[in-house]
């Protein structure tokens, strides 16, 4: 019988991976996912023989080096596929076609449902994180001096909703002003729980910060939030996909999330979820053609969209099922781990991004003491083709680097980082 590393290796010899087809290459992950069952999550983040078959599914250009997988991830070769077959049938008739392919979205919702661990019937999919966080902070039914809290970290796009509302209806928004992360969570904790009064009627937090990555101890605010009546929303932009959890983990409310980013589904999808009793009480973004208070499509209704990117999404959730998403994380941070380490020695390299395993994955934020972040980042794409994202904050908290990492990555890219980066940090300066 073959070893596992030897089925792997006649796998790849027999079918010929470099000229497999999407779909070819999404069967052989899946049949390695059966093959390598009852394996630790930690052992196969280390087997570069199972993840040259993941990194094969991707559309990537192996002269960048892209590491700003936080904005939108690198697409996967079955989705693009699915776009255009998707896209092409909906084109063919119209209306009519559109009507047919547009139930398919359904089964979506069901998927989307079972890997939140919630009622399909309570998941809007809608065109965004952004859309998804302004349906229900602009849609919650509030009254002038009602208070909404989040703080100086969360999304600068959610907050510009938040302060809409303080200008046009007289919401007092509370920013909680966190240090410079990483953010201890029992201080996060007490710092938000410092500012609710008996006109505190929402919190908003990040499941992860784009900052930082900086985590919140959700289910204590949840907790919180329960036992004085006030809800909970959590920007989940960088929670879902990218870290093990379900919503019974979190006890949130509201949860969001932008599809495009770790579940690796096509541009301009997003989730929300709305527990089934609030549904008829938060008002839509946009007001349906009819509607029935009690479904949660009433949110989707935004005129016409082609559903093709929307029922895409099922080649997306089939992609990781086949990793798993404790795999999947943990080469996340196996591969974080192994540029992180050597950086660290460095006392001149500061981070912003905790680094105990329980609240990082592939999301880091540091910067090099004595160097100019900016220039540095303008420095890694045009000399190496590095992409990194330069992460600034408008209070001065942070002035940095932001490196987020994808499971298309090579071990040999992510010592090609590390390598120039140490070089840069003893040099001590770009050059």
């Amino acid at each position: 019988m073959l070893n596992r590393r030897e089925f792997l290796r006649s796998w790849a010899a027999g079918i010929g991976v470099m000229a497999m087809s999407p779909e070819e290459v999404l069967e052989n992950i899946i049949a390695l996912g059966r093959a390598t069952e009852g394996i630790s999550a930690e052992e196969m983040a280390k087997d570069e023989d199972y993840w040259f078959h993941v990194q094969m599914a991707f559309n990537v250009d192996r002269n960048i080096i892209n590491f700003n997988q936080g904005t939108i991830q690198t697409g996967l070769r079955i989705v693009e596929e699915a776009v255009r077959r998707h896209s092409e049938f909906s084109g063919s008739a119209g209306w009519h076609s559109m009507s047919i392919i547009a139930k398919e979205i359904e089964s979506c919702r069901r998927r989307l449902g079972y890997h939140l661990g919630c009622d399909p019937e309570e998941l809007v999919i809608c065109r965004g994180g952004t859309e998804a966080g302004h349906i229900i902070l602009l849609g919650l039914d509030l009254k002038r001096g009602d208070e909404i809290i989040t703080t100086n970290q969360d999304y600068p796009r959610l907050v510009s909703a938040l302060r809409q509302r303080e200008k046009r209806e007289g919401i007092v928004l509370k920013m909680v002003k966190l240090p410079s992360p990483p953010v201890p969570l029992d201080l996060f904790y007490n710092l938000v729980a410092e500012q609710i009064t008996s006109r505190t009627k929402a919190i908003l937090v990040c499941h992860l910060t784009h900052y930082s990555g900086q985590m919140a101890p959700i289910r204590r605010l949840a907790e919180l939030c329960r036992s004085k009546g006030i809800e909970l929303i959590v920007d989940g932009a960088h929670g879902f996909m990218h870290i093990p959890f379900k919503l019974a983990d979190l006890g949130c409310d509201y949860y969001t999330a932008s599809l495009h980013k770790w579940l690796l589904a096509p541009p301009g999808n997003g989730l929300l979820r709305i527990p089934k009793d609030r549904i008829p009480k938060v008002w839509p973004l946009t007001p349906p053609w009819t509607d029935n208070p009690n479904d949660i499509r009433r949110f989707e209704d935004v005129g016409t969209r082609t559903p093709a990117n929307r029922v895409a999404i099922a080649e997306a959730i089939t992609f990781n099922e086949g990793i798993g998403i404790e795999r999947k994380a943990a080469r996340l941070r196996y591969l974080k781990d192994r540029w992180v380490n050597r950086l660290k020695q460095y006392p001149q390299v500061k981070f912003y991004t905790s680094l105990d395993p329980s609240e990082s994955c592939g999301l880091v934020t540091f910067r090099v003491e004595g160097l100019e972040m900016r220039k540095l980042t303008q420095h890694l794409i045009d000399k190496y083709g590095i992409v990194v994202s330069h992460i600034t904050h408008p209070d001065g908290l942070i002035d940095g680097i932001r490196v987020v990492i994808n499971i298309c990555h090579t071990i040999r890219e992510i010592d090609f980082f590390a390598d120039v980066m140490e070089d840069i940090t003893k040099k001590g300066q770009i050059v």
